[in-house]
């Protein structure tokens, strides 16, 4: 019996190979030292390579990295050794494709810094627990976009951002009162 393809890690790192958002969903990488250290390793690995048009693939200790650079950031999904390239591959595209839907086309550090709450409500859409659950870019977006406009959720479910908005009306309203 085969296991459901799964990702070890998704990272979006800059141009100097510094975290925009990242993900880890294994043990691969115990302590935030180990991690930071795979993230500088890839990054130098993968740096002078140009995968600005399409995606690359790279075995790198002992893991598959895919990953596609877009002006200053680069895009990374790791698997185990034996995952399926397409299907991370497939991933990658679908990450990339929702940033670029999220931030309107304009991919660069500045734009995903500024809405680096959409890019991670986009990891968590993709992948929980480090199981795929969606790859289609538009599905993607459209979950992301749904969950940023709907004040009525829960607290729990909002970001920081929706949820100060969400305490500030509820306190002018009992203000007014």
């Amino acid at each position: 019996m085969e296991s459901c393809p799964s990702v070890r890690n998704i990272l979006l790192l800059d141009s100097e190979g510094n975290r925009v958002a990242v993900k880890y969903y294994s043990d691969d990488w115990p302590t935030n030292t180990a991690k930071e250290a795979f993230e500088k390793a890839i990054f130098t690995k993968t740096q002078k390579t140009n995968a600005r048009t399409e995606a690359e693939i790279a075995m790198f200790e002992n893991h598959i990295v895919v990953y596609k650079f877009v002006q200053d950031l680069h895009f990374f999904i790791t698997g185990a050794e034996d995952e399926n390239e397409l299907i991370l591959a497939t991933v990658l595209q679908g990450f990339f494709d929702a940033v670029g839907l999220l931030l309107r086309g304009t991919v660069d550090k500045k734009e995903a810094l500024e809405n680096l709450d959409l890019i991670l409500l986009c990891l968590d859409e993709i992948v929980d627990g480090g199981l795929i659950l969606e790859t289609d870019a538009n599905v993607i977006a459209g979950k992301v976009a749904s969950h940023s406009i709907d004040a009525g959720a829960p607290l729990s479910e909002q970001t920081i951002s929706q949820a100060l908005a969400t305490a500030r009306e509820h306190l002018t309203k009992s203000l007014l009162k």
